[in-house]
């Protein structure tokens, strides 16, 4: 631990019960955290290169005393021993406050569609396509100089983009 960590972060690793083999595990290894839901942080070791996405489990989370303290891991280490598991303290020591604030904060998909926030904006509103039509002025007043008579295509002499054939310069 570094000797700048709040006493937040200090109270979460003393919540935790593992002895020192975890701990020198959990420093010589790669982590990578992902929030895969409320309370929810997906711990993958990334020391084990391309085939870490075997060793990568769901660790959840929850406040306990003001704090939020990784509680179970899906691992068989968390599951059939007594001592918690490296994942858990990854989280705890690598991830620190920031994934697990990151974890509690999270809201589900479903429980942003129900709640009433009507104003909020997504990219699939703000990208919409205008469903390939043409306007007037894409191709010079709505007559199309397409060697094939495409209406979206502004022709090979256009410094627009020209449809394939027209690029090429074939008329089929």
């Amino acid at each position: 631990m570094t000797a700048n960590e709040s006493a937040a972060e200090k109270r979460v690793v003393t919540q935790l019960n593992f002895g020192p083999k975890t701990a020198k595990r959990v420093t010589w290894e790669a982590w990578e955290f992902t929030v895969v839901g409320p309370h929810q942080v997906e711990v993958t070791n990334a020391a084990y290169g391309t085939e870490k996405s075997a060793h990568s489990y769901v660790v959840g989370v929850e406040r306990r005393d003001g704090v939020v303290v990784p509680m179970e891991c899906e691992c068989p280490a968390d599951v059939h021993r007594e001592e918690d598991c490296k994942h858990k303290v990854a989280l705890a020591t690598v991830g620190e406050q920031t994934v697990l604030r990151a974890a509690t904060a999270h809201e589900s998909p479903a429980a942003a569609s129900s709640s009433n926030d009507t104003a909020r904006t997504t990219a699939a509103d703000v990208l919409r396509t205008d469903g390939g039509s043409a306007t007037a002025d894409s191709n010079g007043g709505g007559t199309s100089p397409c060697l094939n008579g495409r209406e979206w295509c502004p022709g090979p002499a256009s410094d627009s983009l020209p449809c394939f054939s027209c690029y090429r310069g074939e008329n089929r």
